[in-house]
């Protein structure tokens, strides 16, 4: 009997403290994490790395086959349009057109007899008609094969620079193989690939700029010189941007790493943007705490998403105003009407509250 007396003791004693220990409901204040509704004109700045290229770059090759027998620049030599780029070995090219140039002649000389017989009566329009076509496909085949001699010679066709030797003396290429590759010199843009999110908000870009980081304390103004419609391979859509204002092409040359800076904006718009956190379900609505400073107290209010940025940010077009303060941490532990603190802003200039 006295075991189980000292058993209820230690038990109505472990009650007592656990009560004494429990807070005082009344007096309990639920800390949150708030932040204010800011206005969409400026939504957010967005990075990209780029690299510069040419604005005009072409892959040079022959028109016909052959094996090449002098390539006459080096990587990074300046050439200018119209400068021969490389040789391929005529000797085929040249015995052909030898060969047709003697069947030329002969086909000449037999419709310009028949051609005369016909002007003297003394032959059929049939084989008048027969000489002057022949004669004329001839002088195609002709034309043709000079052309191809000709096309034995590679040209630049721009002012430029030489970027790589694909294929060296003695090696044989098809028509159309590139040989050569170069870009020109009139002008240098950036290159980027941007998301499918950003490329359905590509209206709302106002401005961009890119660094360097051979040059970090400079900030070199872009403009949006074309969008690929199709996105790649790896779903990313392809924007070439050229230089707003001046620079260097001393020390900005195409192959350059830069960093691309994309400020999204809307002007036109009256929505809101608050973290997406502070967004909760309630009824099948979406709705957020609103913070009333005076009275220290949260208000249940259902708002409108129009949509979720990837910055993690959310973008309401009804419910709130710029200025208004929400829940943004601990929704879900509190209760419209509620009192509640907010925790303070983390300070950058004065960590650990020590001034």
């Amino acid at each position: 009997m006295t075991r189980h007396k000292l058993i209820l003791t230690l038990s109505l004693l472990a009650m007592l403290v656990a009560c004494k220990h429990e807070p005082n409901e009344t007096n309990y204040i639920q800390y949150v994490k708030t932040a204010k509704a800011t206005d969409t004109s400026q939504v957010g700045m967005v990075s990209y790395p780029g690299k510069t290229r040419s604005k005009d770059d072409a892959n040079l090759s022959f028109r016909v086959s052959g094996p090449i027998s002098r390539v006459l620049v080096k990587e990074g030599d300046h050439v200018s349009k119209g400068q021969t780029i490389a040789l391929m070995d005529q000797r085929d090219y040249q015995v052909q057109l030898s060969a047709t140039q003697a069947e030329y002649e002969q086909v000449k000389a037999d419709a310009e007899r028949i051609m005369a017989m016909y002007a003297e009566g003394n032959t059929t329009a049939s084989n008048y008609d027969k000489a002057r076509y022949g004669l004329e496909q001839m002088t195609q085949k002709l034309s043709n094969h000079r052309n191809q001699l000709a096309d034995t010679r590679l040209y630049a066709p721009m002012d430029g620079y030489i970027q790589n030797i694909l294929h060296e003396a003695g090696e044989t290429v098809s028509a159309g193989m590139p040989v050569v590759s170069m870009f020109g010199s009139k002008g240098i843009e950036v290159e980027v690939n941007i998301s499918a999110f950003d490329y359905a908000n590509r209206d709302r870009i106002k401005n961009v700029y890119c660094k360097f980081d051979l040059m970090p304390d400079e900030e070199f103004p872009l403009q949006v010189a074309s969008i690929s419609p199709e996105a790649n391979a790896s779903q990313l859509y392809t924007v070439r941007l050229r230089f707003a204002g001046q620079y260097d092409t001393n020390r900005i040359t195409p192959g350059m790493s830069a960093m691309v800076y994309v400020n999204i904006t809307d002007d036109s718009s009256s929505n809101v943007m608050i973290p997406a956190t502070a967004i909760f379900d309630h009824a099948g609505n979406q709705n957020v705490y609103v913070y009333d400073k005076k009275s220290g107290t949260v208000k249940s209010r259902s708002v409108k998403v129009k949509r979720l940025h990837r910055n993690g940010n959310a973008e309401v077009s009804e419910g709130l105003a710029e200025g208004d303060e929400v829940v943004t941490a601990g929704v879900h532990h509190i209760t419209d009407g509620q009192k509640v603190t907010p925790l303070p802003v983390s300070s950058t200039s004065n960590i650990g509250g020590l001034l």
